[in-house]
C-alpha cells in the first residue's frame, strides 16, 4: 500500500493576509481556492512539493474557528494519501483507532477522514483517498 504526503493544513485567521505571506513573499503559486460549505471553511491550495493547505474559517463556528480559538493559529493537520480509503480506514478500526467521521467529499472533491490525535501521535492525521 502506498501512502503518500497529500498536504499540510495551516489554519489561518485571514486568507488574504496568509496568501500575502506564502504567496506574495515566499513566492508559491495558489493552485486551487473554494469554500468547503459542508466543513464551513475557505481553501487556498499552494503546491509546494506535496501541498500546503491554507484554511480560514468561514464562520465562528467552523472547526477551524474553534481550532484557533482555543490553539491560535499554525499547523492544524497532516494529511496523508492512500491507496484504499475504505480499507485503510477499515484496518485502523480494527486496530483501536478512533475515526473522526464517516468518509465524505471535501476539498477539491477528495474523499477523507479524520483520525484522532490520541490515535496518531497527537497529530490530526487526515486520510485521502488517492
Amino acid at each position: 500500500m502506498a501512502v503518500e504526503i497529500d498536504h499540510l493544513g495551516i489554519a489561518v485567521r485571514d486568507l488574504a493576509e496568509a496568501l500575502r505571506f506564502y504567496r506574495d513573499a515566499l513566492g508559491l503559486g495558489v493552485a486551487h481556492t473554494e469554500t468547503v460549505e459542508s466543513e464551513r471553511v475557505r481553501v487556498a491550495m499552494l503546491p509546494a512539493g506535496s501541498r500546503i493547505e491554507l484554511l480560514e474559517a468561514a464562520d465562528a463556528e467552523s472547526p477551524i474557528a474553534k481550532f484557533i480559538d482555543k490553539r491560535g493559529p499554525g499547523l492544524h493537520h497532516v494529511a496523508l494519501s492512500v491507496d484504499d480509503l475504505a480499507s485503510t480506514v477499515q484496518r485502523l478500526r480494527e486496530q483501536g483507532a478512533r475515526i473522526l467521521n464517516e468518509p465524505r467529499p471535501g476539498a477539491g472533491g477528495h474523499t477523507y477522514v479524520f483520525v484522532h490525535p490520541a490515535s496518531a501521535g497527537g497529530v490530526l492525521l487526515e486520510l485521502i483517498q488517492k
